[in-house]
């Protein structure tokens, strides 16, 4: 098999195109898809050598398998990672990032602000292995310093947070996950790789949901982890070869034609994105609009400095509570309403109602998620078409 010469030059469209791509003998132009399970060796000696690691070549499918392994390093390629591995979903991605990181008698800071599966790892799931945890106001860095313990081994954060874009100042907390002498873990789902890079920023282990802006049509799940290398061999890689949240080849492939088209999709829904977070900010009968790319944002001076671009979601609360909320989403014709992000096409959701349904009252009120909170991602649809869907479902809402 023919792999293409160095690429240590190419800007991040060209390798999003290009990278970690691995050509049979037949030359093919698209990646091939390899769906197989296991592979043969010619003698007893080749497979001894490879299982040992003293020769290169693939095991088994759920180890490693070749379209994974080009979706691995073109992710690498684009992240700035030594290393990273593919896994079935977002949240096997997450779950295999903090579960190898820790052991019974360990502890764990968080921020607060946390899809709800994550912090259902976090508060149920770890507890239930001995490993203890802290919530801290992901924005203040303070907290972070405070929640420090002896035994403290991993740092866990998004940002921007799901779903009030919440901003973290990834810098700051690794500084102090270095001083613990800790791990530091971002979930960068919401930036998309082409918006924030929080391995330069100081963080260890990056996460994403594959299944949000690098597939981005709706199509598959699957989720990555980045790293160093002498942490995925020594942390990650036993634990993912022996649990099996592995990705499927064929999902592989799916996500490897997404990273294409990526760097265009996350451009437009992010023009999108500022346009009707400008429209929504004039708006009557808007309480409030959340979004990293304008002046008003309460951390917009840390956007620009950590984030290249101001994100393509938005969140915003309408007046009128649940109520308001439930009328504009049944009044729009465009905007679709599902719990995914990132997609091609726009998409709507309440979370107090379905993605943080599970947090109590007291939780979503910390977190700024009222009956009124809604979270837009944008698509790719004609921008004026956005706004005319948004302003006729304003009117419903206000009306009814």
């Amino acid at each position: 098999m023919a792999i293409l010469a160095d690429t240590t030059n190419w800007r991040p469209a060209t390798r999003l195109v290009h990278e970690g791509t691995l050509r049979s003998e037949f030359g093919e132009t698209s990646e091939a898809i390899f769906l197989t399970q296991g592979y043969v060796y010619q003698t007893a000696e080749e497979a001894e050598a490879r299982f040992k690691g003293e020769l290169p070549g693939f095991i088994y499918s759920r180890y490693s398998n070749p379209t994974t392994d080009m979706f691995e390093k073109r992710m690498c390629a684009l992240e700035g990672a030594e290393d990273a591995r593919a896994t079935a979903s977002g949240m096997a991605a997450v779950a295999a990032a903090l579960l190898c990181s820790v052991k019974a008698g360990d502890h764990v800071v968080a921020a607060r602000a946390l899809f709800g599966s994550c912090r259902w790892i976090v508060e149920t799931l770890m507890p239930q292995y001995g490993v203890a945890f802290t919530l801290v106001d992901g924005r203040d860095l303070n907290q972070w310093q405070d929640a420090v313990k002896p035994n403290t081994k991993l740092f866990f954060l998004e940002s921007p947070t799901n779903p009030t874009l919440e901003l973290v100042d990834i810098a700051g907390v690794a500084a102090i996950a270095n001083k613990a002498g800790a791990r530091l873990v971002v979930d960068n789902v919401f930036a998309t790789p082409l918006q924030q890079k929080p391995l330069e920023l100081g963080a260890h282990i990056v996460v994403y949901s594959a299944t949000k802006h690098i597939d981005g049509q709706g199509r598959c799940l699957g989720g990555v982890i980045l790293s160093d290398k002498e942490w995925i061999d020594k942390n990650l890689h036993d634990y993912f070869r022996h649990t099996g949240p592995s990705l499927s080849p064929f999902n592989a492939w799916t996500l490897l034609k997404g990273l294409e088209t990526l760097s265009l999709r996350v451009r437009q829904q992010t023009e999108s994105a500022g346009r009707v977070a400008d429209f929504l900010a004039e708006r009557p009968g808007i309480a409030r609009v959340i979004y990293p790319g304008r002046a008003d944002h309460p951390q917009a001076e840390l956007a620009k400095r950590q984030m290249k671009g101001g994100s393509t979601l938005i969140c915003f609360e309408v007046e009128g509570g649940k109520k308001a909320a439930f009328a504009f989403e049944n009044a729009l014709k465009v905007i679709r309403m599902s719990n995914n992000l990132g997609d091609a096409k726009s998409l709507i959701t309440h979370p107090a109602t379905t993605t943080h349904k599970n947090l109590s009252d007291e939780a979503r009120a910390e977190l700024g998620i009222g009956g009124g909170t809604l979270r837009l991602s944008l698509g790719l649809e004609d921008t004026d078409d956005l706004l005319e869907d948004v302003a006729q479902a304003l009117k419903a809402a206000r009306q009814g």
